[in-house]
């Protein structure tokens, strides 16, 4: 299980204010200026920062700024309670890598081919420690082909699935599978060619495993998608939620910065090839805009000229402070679903099919249709009742 928050989180996010707000972005910049961060803490309150920083995801962001700055600047009990939060993000790390081993070894031992994404992996690619990401899980992505044999593989292994067997040999398609042990309390998160409803295109799985590079956690070597293919993921993953928290934002900008060698037209053709260039450029943009990372003038350029993508960031930039506190209306999230695909024909048909595309949580238990006509009914009002609800619609 991730370290448990301190007790700041949303309701003392909402206490911060301007200054709290630009003293996180500093923190969170690739290149950080410790001078204008000092001057910036002085105005904040560090209480509501750090519970800004907990909403946002970037504990440990907050913390690695706070350990460059003097004891006059950071009082002792937020600088105690932020080595805590360190630590037991350690402590997590050491143990959710220990059983990526365990699993890993397991999946080569039956010959399946997994790929690391986010968690662990993003933190060594993006930040250079694997303990320098808040996340709570692990997630792996396999091939459609292999999910059955993951499955059993993870039964095995102790785990008990959310996606029964009988589910996976009936055809249906969820939003992911997850694998709970509960004594353990650890949770992994399968991804394939056919759960990554977000892509506008099929993923080119085959591409990504042909791609995948080795990083090192804690001594292993561990394969992960190419700087490229996971830049492209981590923005259409920052796009489904639509970037409402700073720390999807802070993947892309530490990603960019740590790799000056990366292949901006492999990066392009890998978005291009499953239809999210908008999603792509809006992700570069947030980076750029919001924590100043060092994009190539053509690729920011080209980033610029994507109408649907400044767009898209505009609508950003207006819930983005607030952490998820206040999400954006029925008509908003409409409009912005059809605006990362670029709008337009193509963004209609992509939202329309995010409507009617049923998960796991819109199954009829009785059906045995990979997409039965109840799934599909259900599930634009399971997501009008869900997100109606607190709209301002």
């Amino acid at each position: 299980m991730p370290p448990s928050p301190p007790p700041h989180g949303q309701a003392i996010a909402q206490e911060a204010s301007g200054a709290e707000w630009t003293a996180l972005l500093a923190c969170a910049k690739p290149n950080v200026d410790f001078a204008a961060l000092a001057d910036l803490v002085h105005r904040a309150n560090w209480t509501a920062l750090l519970g800004l920083a907990e909403a946002h995801g970037v504990t440990q962001v907050l913390a690695a700024a706070a350990q460059k700055l003097t004891n006059e600047i950071v009082p002792a009990d937020i600088r105690a309670e932020l080595a805590d939060r360190q630590r037991a993000q350690l402590f997590f790390t050491l143990r959710i890598s220990a059983e990526l081993f365990r699993l890993a070894e397991r999946c080569a031992a039956q010959n399946i081919a997994v790929a690391v994404v986010k968690g662990p992996a993003l933190a060594v690619q993006a930040y250079g420690d694997a303990a320098m990401r808040n996340y709570g899980d692990l997630d792996l992505l396999v091939r459609h082909a292999d999910i059955a044999r993951a499955t059993q593989l993870m039964i095995d292994a102790g785990y008990q699935p959310q996606i029964p067997l009988s589910a996976i040999a009936a055809g249906k398609i969820p939003g992911q599978y997850t694998f709970r042990q509960p004594e353990a309390q650890l949770l992994v998160e399968m991804h394939n060619d056919r759960t990554m409803r977000y892509y506008p295109q099929p993923l080119q799985i085959e591409k990504i495993f042909e791609r995948r590079v080795k990083v090192q956690i804690d001594g292993r070597d561990i394969p992960v998608p190419a700087i490229e293919d996971h830049l492209v993921l981590i923005c259409i993953h920052g796009a489904k939620h639509f970037w409402e928290r700073l720390m999807w934002v802070a993947d892309v900008a530490a990603l960019i910065a740590r790799h000056p060698e990366l292949r901006w037209e492999q990066a392009a053709q890998a978005a291009e090839d499953v239809g999210a260039g908008t999603m792509l450029h809006g992700g570069l943009l947030l980076a750029a805009q919001v924590l100043q990372a060092p994009l190539p003038a053509g690729v920011l350029a080209r980033a610029k000229n994507d109408g649907a993508a400044r767009r898209m960031t505009k609508q950003v930039l207006q819930w983005l402070p607030e952490a998820g506190e206040n999400p954006p209306a029925l008509l908003q999230r409409a409009r912005y679903r059809m605006r990362m695909r670029g709008g337009g024909a193509a963004g209609a048909k992509y939202f329309f099919r995010l409507l009617f595309s049923p998960t796991e949580e819109d199954w009829d238990a009785t059906a045995n249709e990979p997409r039965s006509f109840v799934d599909v009914l259900r599930r634009p009002f399971r997501l009008a009742k869900k997100h109606g609800s607190a709209s301002k619609d």
